[in-house]
């Protein structure tokens, strides 16, 4: 099975090099074995020097000490040879003489090979060992000691140097050196060992003079030191460092392999913290006793915390209102038993800042690599979002709701101003008849005329009425022309009067004179102050007491705007908002429709006005409706600020 490939990097969780001394860190082991390996050689090579110095004064000091014996050696014998000397004068010349001396056969035991009395002339007088030569035959060269006689005449003793060193070199220091007497041309007079090479031996040479003229004693140590890579220890150290750098090649690739291994997790973790950042779910990871291990960056954005001021906190945790602690903390117990329910539960939970949120949260167990279970992980929904979005598509849902009851009515309406555009015709037309028949009388009623003209006058504003919202409902722009504010509300009030008078309401104008010209269409900015005194008439039918309506009009500061208030004493909004108010087919009257509000709102938005209603100081409500003077400019402001 083919291995699995490595995850895909993307260049912004690419990893940062890893610096060249971290890359290196497998080979410091060997390093470290190599300075250990020649702290080693080294000490082995100073142990090597120790023991060669250590032997070579070794060697000098018995060298001198040996050298020490034997010159006072031939020291005694010399004074030996002087004593034989003394006694032959004291005897009569002859070989004889020389013989029964016990000195000189005390010499011959030791070390001497002849002893030979010569005359002032140098003649030979006596010998001792007699034989053929004069002399019995010793190993090696010899050497001989002289002492004058007073007679005249030469004591000589030959002697072997080999005997002298065998009789004064100490056993000790025989096994120990090579021991050796050379003159001055490096000849070997005498050895107390055979020959054998010399090469790789520490030696020490010391004059004898004046006991031994042109004479040297040499001493050779027997013990070589072996050299400092010869041995055991250095096997030890190649087989160490040979071992080592198996190891370190093992370590090598095993570092490798764990860097990939931590490239690959570090990518992984890179790629997952991305993810984790990116969701808009809150993670958060508990442990069994309720403590938080782990929050991710959304979660912490939605408390208003960082993640490292949540972690390790246990419960009650600061996102909890103050107020449920007791409620929230119940949920947390039956959380923790594993009693959550699978299809989750929403909570109300607390920002840093104070405002309260809803969350949906859903809980699972956390379970590690071994099966165990040690906590529990939740994912949190904030709702907030949600719940707009569902307001919005309620009110989404109720506008279109609202636009087909708008579109119904306008058809209604716009049906019901044609058929009563005909009636209405009929009623002029008859009236102006009647109005011409009575002017051929002799003598015509002046009562019964001015009811006609009277109804004449209503029937055409009826259908001036009928016209312009036929002309409205069928979404024409209003007829604007100029006109007087005050004029169109002394006309609405004048209409209602005599109804108003029969419900015993008091109407008061409370006018501004210095009102200018603006541009509207009167004839519906007139519908909508008849609407509103008429519906606060309705209000205040029912109120026992003085019932007053006031209607008022004034300029804004900036002479941009006029307004238009409508007052009563009455019951009041009953806490209800223009909104509510202004809604299709909304009323507060059992005979309405509840369009007259939703009508006067649209005619005053169609002029770029404002239509709001708010509670009267000292009760009863107030409608404000505000207009702009020249509606012209105020239309190209509009068109300039989109």
């Amino acid at each position: 099975m083919p291995a699995p490939a490595d995850p895909p990097r993307h260049p912004a969780l690419a990893l940062p090099p890893r610096p060249k001394l971290r890359r290196g860190l497998w080979a410091l082991p060997l390093l470290l074995s190599l300075v250990f390996v020649a702290g080693v050689l080294l000490w082995l090579r100073a142990s090597e020097q120790a023991d060669l110095e250590e032997q070579r004064l070794a060697l000098v000091s018995d060298a001198l000490s040996l050298e020490t014996q034997a010159s006072a050696r031939i020291e005694r014998e010399t004074l030996l040879l002087k004593d034989v000397a003394t006694r032959l004068d004291q005897r009569a010349a002859g070989a004889p003489a020389l013989a029964t001396l016990p000195e000189a056969q005390q010499g011959l035991h030791r070390f001497w090979i002849s002893l030979t009395w010569l005359d002032a002339a140098n003649r030979l007088v006596a010998q001792l060992p007699d034989g053929p030569d004069g002399a019995r035959s010793g190993p090696g060269l010899s050497a001989h000691l002289s002492a004058p006689l007073a007679s005249g005449g030469t004591l000589v003793a030959r002697y072997s140097p080999g005997e002298m060193l065998r009789q004064t070199v100490p056993w000790w220091l025989a096994r120990k050196y090579d021991v050796r007497l050379l003159d001055s041309f490096d000849a070997v007079i005498a050895s107390t060992t055979e020959d054998r090479p010399l090469e790789g031996r520490q030696s020490w040479r010391i004059s004898m003079a004046p006991a031994l003229a042109d004479g040297y004693l040499e001493l050779t140590a027997r013990d070589v030191v072996p050299r400092w890579y010869h041995g055991l220890p250095v096997a030890m150290v190649a087989g160490f460092v040979a071992l080592i750098a198996a190891i370190t090649g093992m370590l090598r690739r095993q570092m490798h392999g764990v860097s990939r291994a931590e490239a690959a997790w570090r990518t992984e973790a890179a790629w997952r913290q991305a993810m984790e950042d990116s969701l808009t779910v809150g993670l958060r990871a508990r442990d069994l006793d309720g403590r938080l291990v782990y929050v991710n960056r959304t979660l912490a954005d939605m408390v208003g915390y960082e993640p490292h001021e949540l972690v390790g906190l246990l419960p009650p945790m600061p996102y909890w209102p103050a107020d449920s602690h007791e409620e929230i903390m119940q949920r947390h117990l039956r959380n923790m038993a594993g009693q959550a329910p699978r299809e989750g539960y929403e909570a109300r939970w607390r920002h840093r800042d104070g405002r309260l949120f809803d969350v949906m949260v859903f809980e699972a167990p956390l379970v590690d690599a071994r099966g165990v279970h040690i906590g529990w992980m939740g994912s949190i929904l904030d709702m907030t979002e949600r719940r707009r979005l569902e307001e919005r598509e309620r009110r989404q849902t109720e506008t279109m709701a609202h636009h087909g009851r708008l579109t119904m009515l306008g058809e209604v309406a716009s049906t019901l101003a044609h058929e009563l555009n005909q009636p209405l015709t009929a009623i002029a037309s008859y009236n102006a008849g009647v109005m011409n028949s009575m002017l051929k009388l002799p003598s015509p009623d002046p009562v019964v005329m001015r009811a006609l003209k009277r109804l004449g006058e209503q029937a055409a504003h009826a259908g001036a009425i009928v016209q312009r919202i036929r002309e409205f409902l069928t979404r024409r722009e209003p007829r604007l022309e100029p006109c007087t504010l005050n004029v169109v509300i002394e006309g609405g009030v004048a209409l209602l009067r005599r109804e108003l008078q029969r419900q015993q309401v008091q109407v008061v104008l409370q006018l501004d004179a210095a009102l200018p010209v603006i541009v509207a269409d009167a004839v519906l900015i007139e519908q909508v102050v008849i609407n509103l005194v008429r519906n606060a008439g309705d209000a205040l039918a029912q109120r026992p007491g003085e019932r007053r309506i006031v209607a008022g009009s004034s300029l804004s500061a900036d002479g941009r705007f006029v307004r238009i208030d409508v007052r009563d004493n009455g019951p009041g909004l009953g806490g209800l908002g223009i909104e509510a108010l202004c809604a299709p087919f909304f009323s507060t009257k059992a005979e309405g429709m509840g369009m007259g509000l939703a009508i006067c709102r649209s005619i005053i938005e169609a002029h770029h006005g404002m239509f709001d209603a708010t509670n009267a100081p000292g009760g009863g409500a107030l409608f404000t409706l505000t207009l702009p003077v020249n509606l012209a400019a105020s239309e190209l402001s509009m068109e300039d600020g989109a």
